[in-house]
C-alpha cells in the first residue's frame, strides 16, 4: 500500500473523545489535507485531541462535494495525504463521502477505511431486537411519504437516524401506520454523559417524551412483527 495513491476515510467519535484509535489519530496528524463536513468542528476535535495539524482544513459536505471530490483526486495524485472526516462517526453512513470515494475508485485510487463507531450499531446492540437488522439512514422527508414507506417495510428489525425536529412528527407516523403493534427503541446523546433511552409501542414512547427535552441526535431500532397489512390499514397474525 505504500507506494498506491491512497484516500484515507477515518472515523471519529459520535460522543466520547475517548472512542478515537490510535490509527485513526496518527493518520490525522500525518495528514496534510483533511476535507471535513464542517471546519470548525473537526478544528475542535483536533485540538482536543492535542493533534497538531499544520495542513488544510477544507468544508466537504451535500452542498459541495462533487466538486471537493475533484479537488481532493487532485491532492492525491500530488503527493499528499489526504483524509475525509465528517462531524462525527463514519463518513458515508448517512455523511458526505459517498461522491469522493466513487471518484477516488474511477482513479484506482485505494479507500483506506480506518474505522470508528457508528451510532446504528451502539443503538441495535442495545435494544436487543435482533442481530440481523436493515439500516435506513433517514426515513423520508415528509408525513405521507414516510407513511407510505413504512407501510411497504416486511417484518424485519430496522435502524434509522432521526433528526430532533422531525422526531414527533416520525413517532406519530410510526402510530398511525403500525397502532401499538410494533416495538420502538429510541435513543440519543449516544456514549455521551446523558445519553437516554425509551421504549415501547408508538404511544408508549411518545408520552415519555412529552417530559422531555427533544434535542440531540437521535437513533431509532424499530422491529416490525410479523404481521400483515390490510387494506383498511389493520394487522392480522400470519398463520
Amino acid at each position: 500500500m505504500n507506494n498506491e495513491l491512497i484516500l484515507n476515510i477515518v472515523g471519529t467519535p459520535i460522543g466520547n473523545l475517548e472512542d478515537i484509535s490510535l490509527r485513526a489519530i496518527k493518520t490525522l496528524s500525518e495528514s496534510d489535507v483533511i476535507f471535513c463536513e464542517d471546519t470548525r468542528v473537526t478544528h475542535k476535535l483536533l485540538k482536543l485531541l492535542n493533534i497538531e495539524f499544520k495542513g488544510n482544513l477544507i468544508r466537504c459536505d451535500n452542498f459541495n462535494e462533487k466538486t471537493m471530490s475533484n479537488k481532493a483526486i487532485e491532492y492525491i495524485k500530488e503527493g499528499k495525504i489526504v483524509s475525509l472526516v465528517s462531524d462525527a462517526g463514519m463518513p458515508l453512513i448517512s455523511d458526505p463521502g459517498f461522491e469522493l470515494v466513487k471518484k477516488a475508485k474511477e482513479n484506482s485510487i485505494f479507500i483506506n477505511v480506518i474505522a470508528g463507531p457508528m451510532a446504528f450499531s451502539h443503538a441495535l446492540i442495545k435494544a436487543n431486537f435482533s442481530s440481523k437488522f436493515t439500516f435506513l439512514g433517514f426515513l423520508p422527508e415528509k408525513s405521507i411519504q414516510r407513511q407510505n414507506f413504512l407501510k411497504q417495510l416486511l417484518p424485519f428489525t430496522y435502524v434509522c437516524y432521526v433528526s430532533p425536529h422531525k422526531l414527533i412528527n416520525v413517532l406519530e407516523d410510526f402510530k398511525i401506520v403500525f397502532d401499538k403493534n410494533i416495538k420502538l427503541y429510541l435513543i440519543k446523546e449516544l456514549t455521551k454523559l446523558y445519553e437516554t433511552s425509551w421504549e415501547g409501542n408508538p404511544y408508549e414512547v411518545l408520552d415519555m417524551l412529552k417530559k422531555q427535552d427533544v434535542k440531540g441526535e437521535f437513533t431509532l431500532v424499530f422491529e416490525i412483527p410479523k404481521l400483515v397489512h390490510t387494506k383498511v390499514n389493520k394487522y392480522k397474525k400470519i398463520s
